[in-house]
């Protein structure tokens, strides 16, 4: 058992639950509608940690958005890719319905496809997607 991976799983479930209560989950019945793209660029573990994955795992688990993509964006790479507490946290994300993906141009620049890829993330150019989002009204553009 990976105690690491395990840890950084119950604690990310704890802080999800603390930032969403009380009514913080989707009203019972409700639907969840619209878009949320986060793009994942600070290579500051805090605003990681406490601040940008927590939230992006949230809005997917309580239903505050139907849709959720977390880009992981330049500094944010190596963080990641350095860091088995924050791949824990991405691969819950992951498993509760997040869509992750990566700028390859980056991880190019950065030599991290691989490391990329190997934690399931859709290493791909980024430019499209995320123009098309901030032109979607349906979709919100988050920075961290």
């Amino acid at each position: 058992m990976n105690w690491s991976r395990m840890i950084a799983v119950v604690s990310s479930v704890v802080l999800v639950c603390l930032i969403a209560a009380p009514g913080g989950a989707q009203d019972e019945g409700a639907e969840a509608t619209g878009k949320l793209m986060v793009v994942w660029t600070s290579g500051d573990p805090d605003v990681a940690d406490k601040v940008c994955l927590m939230y992006t795992h949230a809005a997917k688990a309580y239903g505050w958005f139907a849709e959720v993509t977390l880009v992981v964006w330049g500094p944010s790479q190596r963080l990641l890719v350095g860091d088995p507490l924050l791949q824990a946290k991405v691969e819950a994300m992951q498993a509760d319905g997040v869509v992750v993906e990566a700028c390859i141009a980056c991880a190019r620049k950065l030599e991290l496809v691989e490391e990329l890829e190997a934690l399931d993330i859709d290493v791909k150019g980024m430019g499209v997607p995320l123009s098309e989002a901030l032109k979607d009204p349906e979709t919100e553009v988050l920075t961290f």
